[in-house]
């Protein structure tokens, strides 16, 4: 996807998260969430900034592709955001 593209993507999803009104939005892809919220030195997990009441998680895309994230390191960081969701 080009960077416009991504960006677009970006307010789409504001738009639905607004529209919806769930108390947490994930997103999968750091790559992605820092081009589309201009937020280039983001880290995974909860972020500072929230859209609506939502919180936003972010996580790594879970491709097969993503070399970064091994089967175990994903599980775990999902696990997190499953518990942060039970426990909110």
């Amino acid at each position: 996807l080009s960077k416009k593209e991504i960006i677009n993507g970006g307010k789409v999803l504001v738009k639905k998260v607004l529209e919806f009104k769930p108390q947490f939005a994930a997103v999968l892809g750091i790559g992605a969430y820092r081009t589309a919220f201009n937020q280039p030195k983001t880290k995974l997990g909860l972020q500072k900034e929230k859209v609506g009441d939502a919180k936003i998680w972010l996580l790594p895309n879970p491709s097969g592709l993503n070399a970064h994230y091994q089967l175990n390191d994903l599980a775990e960081l999902f696990s997190e955001l499953r518990k942060t969701i039970k426990n909110d």
